[in-house]
């Protein structure tokens, strides 16, 4: 391992030869991307807007995959390059490194989402995308490239495990009666916090975007397909606001970092948050009168 660390230093240093602020500037923009920040604004984007079942099938793709990245960091206690050197750390991150967390969730967002464009820059996104974010994480000398290198791959399983078993797995799971997809998620997010109890902020959105789909299924039934393009903006307007609130709102009412209960109160926070983008916010929507109730398909 000590040989890869070696290698890897190496090639940080080889590709920040070619440094400007230009570059720099472009690679910390393509590296916001990978970060939670966008998805939180991307994956309500298709459940809002495009398509309600992709939409949460998306989202619980990427937070599983989220929840596997932060418990293998944990395993392997990696160091970062400017662990080693620091003069190669362009930026700084609070986790360790292996396997690099921005490769692997835009590998797994994009790769499950370039099938559904059916066109073909779609693919062109799946893969040059991902490309570029890891490569931003070797340039700014937060990720060995065999950080790199690992996460894609990982993203990349996620993406054609998705394609192979998706329709099958989402078929069986429509045959289940609501209070099994809640009582499973439980499970699932009992799951995550018992491998990485550092973590419980993915274990809570991804219980809470599961409840709230589920009661979204007779609460508020929306159709996000349909509408004007006004009428989406206004979607993704009002639901950003409120998830924005909510965000920033619960964190600085709650009780913050290095508190008794505050892997409660942070699975409580994400939780919530899930919950706002799949059944607050459509409900919201409808009362608004700017998505239009989906028809109750007959039985049969």
């Amino acid at each position: 391992m000590d040989e890869v660390l070696a290698w890897g230093l190496e090639v940080v240093r080889s590709v920040q030869t070619v440094a400007s602020p230009a570059l720099t500037a472009f690679f910390r923009f393509l590296s916001l991307l990978g970060t939670e920040y966008f998805f939180l604004f991307a994956l309500p984007v298709v459940y809002w807007c495009v398509d309600r079942r992709k939409g949460i099938r998306l989202g619980l793709l990427v937070l599983a995959s989220a929840v596997l990245n932060s418990w293998l960091k944990v395993f392997f206690r990696q160091p970062r390059p400017y662990d080693l050197d620091p003069a190669v750390g362009m930026a700084r991150e609070t986790s360790y490194g292996l396997p690099s967390g921005h490769s692997q969730s835009s590998a797994t967002f994009w790769g499950v989402l370039a099938p559904w464009i059916r066109r073909p820059w779609g693919l062109v996104l799946a893969l040059v995308l991902p490309f570029l974010i890891g490569l931003s994480r070797i340039y700014l000398g937060v990720h060995f490239p065999s950080d790199v290198f690992l996460g894609w791959a990982l993203g990349a399983l996620f993406a054609v495990s998705h394609a192979v078993w998706g329709d099958a797995l989402e078929s069986l799971v429509d045959r289940l009666p609501g209070r099994l997809w809640i009582a499973a998620a439980a499970a699932a997010a009992l799951g995550m916090n018992a491998l990485n109890p550092g973590e419980t902020g993915l274990p809570g959105a991804f219980f809470g975007l599961v409840v709230g789909a589920v009661l979204a299924a007779s609460r508020a039934r929306f159709d996000a397909a349909s509408g004007t393009v006004v009428r989406k903006a206004l979607r993704l307007a009002a639901g950003t606001a409120g998830a924005g609130v909510l965000y920033f709102g619960l964190k600085a009412v709650l009780p913050g970092e290095g508190s008794a209960n505050y892997a409660l109160f942070r699975f409580l926070r994400y939780g919530v948050l899930g919950a706002w983008v799949s059944l607050g916010a459509p409900w919201v929507f409808l009362r608004l009168g700017i998505a239009e109730e989906r028809p109750v398909t007959p039985p049969g």
